[in-house]
């Protein structure tokens, strides 16, 4: 599969985009797929206002930042606002005297609304905590600086009057704060609770029915969401380690820095991990929130990790149990289905994402989608000089990542191919522009004008290399593919955007690194050198998914397949034996595919069905089907199929060394169980074109 993969990369150069197409979780027959977004939404936070839901998350350094969503089903989110316009907080914050604040900013915020007002309190690395209220999602939202920093904090407006904030790190505080929101009631700052209860970050305080809870964000070595109830605010609080741990959708540990820590003060060749299988849990979903429906369902919002996408965020069902909020299902508490059925809310919301991601840059403003990597020099840029055209004035820099205004958008998995169209006409010598893949190690393809001419430059981050080529015009395409799976993007170029020449070796992007961000995509223009600087002038930046639905495939309804293991090199699958069930080598079984509505289906072998017992054995079952012999059909981000009982809301698993069947598996991991994995291939010339593996 990796060897296709790599394939399609190289000659993606040559494909059509696929326009109008994008990711939505969204699945379109009742269900959902995580992530929410194929892209970066760190650190979400989530409230209901009626039968509304807003979403914010963090947004580190860039502006606008604080984006709020809006949604009725918590699957289909439009864009409303951000909270934050610019944040001018030191000369760091303008990429100014040598200073950056990159992979600082805006961390985990907490957004609240009461009595008629929306709130966003959102902590600053280095400063205060920033609140930021407004009358409407929409805003217009006003930012106050409280007096003092609240590490990951979350606040609570209490059914006394009182408003709380908890936050830290293990050792949780909490105080009381005054009626200006702005700092703490003297003498009511205390530790809730102690380091050694297990508690992490990123903190979410509810008040449930009576009984207070406090989520928390736990990142060492397995990522999980403990939580902590108590029945009065001053304790005694219980903590639940379980509620939402190691769920990573079977996602392997891919391709990363050694080490990484904000300033960035390494140097290029850096050190780079190769992906880990039995890393299990460093990926998996931990710090966020819940909330209820008006019809009573709760459900779950939790960010994971993934690779070089960035920071993503999944919804989960959530089960209660003894008066605890477990994310998952009966059975198989605290690990989330990738895909499930949607939230009931008795209406169906059309399948939509929150972004136009594509721009002509044809309007008065920017497309929300884009953010700039600092606080942008507003005299340096502009829609109106020429209309139709973003252009870029060159501003001193000596590298990208020094570039004042350079324009950036959260990269698209799982796959996207990226196009700037850049008329370098007004470039002067000592100017360079492009397109950027903005993460550490970044790569870029632009031009440079020198005494001889316009040159096109492909840069190399990691190995530090430029390739170069002679352009015979000004006006030039800049595409740069990108592929998240392998973790491969490759850059090419065009000059009557119809023929595209790939230039440069293939480029690994790296999973977050300084900036605490996923890849970003970027338009930037800079000058180097004493003389006059000149400016770019970029006509459309397009972005082309030709893969939106992920490796996901139709489910083969009214199809007969086999069902093999995987892992093994050999066909070892599900077979049948009179009325049993087993595992077999080179002896897979053909079953019908039979449509359970919901993206479920039933096998069917004859006049019997594949039956799942309580305790997870299979066998086969006359008449039905019902829920014990239907299965979610859930592929995984890298194209295996996974089957879930609903019977017992486990994985169907292929034992080949006992050769049994069972429906039995809490998921997939990166390095097992073995069997859990599926593949399936149509039999008897009855499926559709094509043969899955």
């Amino acid at each position: 599969m990796r060897g296709f993969q790599l394939f399609l990369l190289l000659v993606a150069a040559s494909w059509p985009p696929l326009a109008g197409q994008t990711w939505t979780a969204d699945n379109g027959n009742g269900t959902y797929s995580n992530p929410l977004f194929y892209d970066e939404f760190a650190d979400p936070d989530i409230i209901r206002v009626g039968a509304d839901f807003y979403l914010t998350g963090s947004s580190m350094h860039v502006m606008p930042g604080l984006p709020v969503l809006h949604s009725r089903d918590l699957v289909n989110w439009d864009f409303e606002s951000y909270a934050l316009d610019k944040l001018d907080l030191g000369p760091e914050y303008r990429l100014e005297e040598g200073k950056n604040v990159y992979g600082q900013g805006i961390w985990a915020p907490s957004l609240r609304y009461h009595d008629g007002v929306f709130y966003i309190f959102a902590n600053v690395n280095g400063k205060t905590t920033q609140m930021f209220r407004a009358p409407s999602p929409r805003g217009p939202w006003t930012r106050t600086a409280m007096n003092r920093s609240f590490h990951d904090l979350s606040v609570l407006f209490d059914d006394d009057g009182k408003v709380y904030v908890v936050w830290g790190y293990q050792d949780i505080h909490i105080a009381e704060l005054n009626a200006e929101l702005t700092d703490i009631v003297t003498g009511t700052e205390r530790i809730l609770i102690a380091k050694e209860a297990g508690m992490g970050e990123g903190l979410h305080l509810y008040k449930i029915k009576g009984r207070y809870f406090l989520t928390s964000a736990w990142y060492l070595d397995i990522m999980r969401l403990p939580v902590a109830r108590a029945d009065r605010i001053a304790g005694r609080w219980e903590v639940n380690q379980n509620i939402n741990r190691g769920e990573q959708f079977g996602q392997m540990l891919g391709w990363r820095l050694a080490a990484f820590r904000p300033p960035l003060t390494t140097t290029p060749p850096y050190e780079v991990l190769p992906p880990d299988p039995n890393s299990v849990g460093r990926m998996a979903l931990h710090q966020g929130g819940f909330v209820d429906t008006p019809a009573g369902e709760w459900w779950g919002l939790t960010m994971g990790e993934e690779n070089a996408v960035g920071r993503v965020t999944a919804l989960s069902p959530i089960t209660w149990v003894d008066g605890w909020p477990y994310f998952g299902l009966p059975g198989n508490l605290g690990r989330t289905p990738r895909i499930w059925v949607k939230p009931n809310i008795g209406t169906v919301e059309k399948p939509r994402a929150p972004y136009v991601r594509s721009d002509d840059f044809s309007g008065t403003r920017l497309q929300p989608i884009w953010q700039w990597n600092h606080i942008p020099v507003d005299t340096a840029w502009s829609l109106s000089e020429r209309r139709g055209y973003l252009r870029l004035h060159a501003l001193p820099a000596s590298s990208l990542w020094d570039a004042h205004n350079t324009l950036t958008q959260r990269a698209v998995g799982p796959r996207s191919m990226a196009t700037a169209v850049l008329d370098a006409a007004g470039l002067k010598t000592g100017d360079t522009a492009g397109f950027a893949l903005l993460i550490q190690p970044d790569a870029w393809i632009g031009v440079e004008r020198n005494e001889q001419g316009v040159t096109l430059v492909q840069h190399d981050g990691q190995t530090m290399r430029d390739r170069r080529v002679a352009l015979p015009a000004s006006r030039i395409w800049l595409r740069a593919d990108c592929e998240f799976t392998s973790q491969l993007a490759r850059f090419s170029y065009s000059t009557d955007g119809k023929a595209y020449q790939i230039i440069g070796e293939p480029f690994r992007m790296v999973g977050i690194g300084v900036t605490f961000q996923g890849v970003r995509y970027a338009l930037f223009s800079y000058h180097r050198g004493s003389g006059e600087a000149g400016f770019a002038d970029f006509d459309s930046m397009d972005v082309d998914e030709p893969s939106p639905r992920a490796l996901t495939h139709p489910i083969p309804f009214g199809t007969a397949i086999a069902l093999v293991a995987h892992a093994r090199q050999r066909e070892f699958g599900i077979a049948r034996d009179g009325e049993g069930i087993h595992a077999g080598a080179n002896q897979s079984s053909a079953f019908t595919v039979v449509d359970q509505k919901l993206g479920r289906v039933a096998f069917r072998d004859g006049d019997s069905f594949l039956s799942v017992g309580t305790d997870g054995s299979v066998s086969l079952r006359r008449g039905g089907p019902e829920a014990a012999e239907t299965f979610q059909w859930i592929e995984t981000f890298t194209g295996e199929l996974t089957l879930l009982s609903l019977e017992t809301h486990r994985y169907l698993r292929v034992d080949c060394d006992a050769g049994v069947v069972r429906a039995d598996s809490p998921g997939p991991e990166p390095n097992g169980p073995e069997g859990v994995r599926l593949d399936w291939r149509p039999v008897r010339g009855e499926g559709p074109a094509g043969v899955r593996r």
